[in-house]
């Protein structure tokens, strides 16, 4: 799969590698015990990781239920190591973040929006939005999406431009105090987004 007028970015030093000791980390502190920690290019040489993981990936589609009828997600998913064989540098990331968060990453999952139709409608984590405090790490590969967050039920929404190797971490009450989104636009190159979560079925 190799999605035509695909730009890589040219600042990319082409080595892989990611950062370790999270020295470019930010964080944001939100309301009702709510935080995002971001990081811009955590992973160097982000490209070439991109292209390993959409040619040797396995991507599904899916369905979901919206009221009264079944409508095919906007979007492809894939599970590791079951869709694919990933890349030895995702276990490294693993095991930095679950150091860093003192939880067990243990569930990596990737979604990939092939261009500005696929995208993701306002949400909180399914099962993560049933617990006082969750954390969800992504990294965000391939061109940048606008990533979107609001309080629960509507209000003033923010924004991060995620892509090129950016880490973004939702933490505390946010998956269960806001949502956030991916919009459709009218034009947008390919992103994967590799997601890193606990076992929360197991909790």
């Amino acid at each position: 799969m190799s999605p035509a007028g695909l730009q890589l970015d040219l600042l990319d030093p082409g080595e892989l590698g990611f950062d370790a000791e999270f020295a470019g980390l930010h964080r944001r502190e939100l309301e009702a015990g709510a935080w995002i920690d971001h990081a811009r290019g955590w992973v160097q040489g982000h490209s070439q990781l991109f292209q390993e993981l959409l040619q040797s990936t396995s991507w599904r589609t899916s369905e979901e239920r919206m009221y009264d009828r079944v409508v095919k997600v906007p979007r492809l998913f894939a599970v590791l190591p079951g869709d694919g064989p990933g890349h030895p540098l995702i276990e490294h990331m693993r095991v930095a973040l679950s150091s860093r968060y003192r939880e067990e990453f243990s569930r990596v999952s990737l979604a990939l929006y092939r261009d500005g139709n696929d995208s993701v409608a306002w949400h909180g984590d399914r099962v993560a939005r049933r617990l006082p405090d969750a954390r969800v790490a992504t990294v965000s590969l391939g061109a940048p999406r606008r990533f979107l967050l609001r309080p629960y039920g509507g209000g003033p929404s923010f924004a991060y431009n995620l892509g090129w190797g950016d880490l973004l971490v939702m933490g505390g009450s946010c998956q269960r105090t806001w949502q956030h989104c991916v919009p459709k636009l009218k034009h947008a190159e390919p992103r994967i987004a590799l997601m890193f979560r606990p076992d929360w079925e197991s909790y």
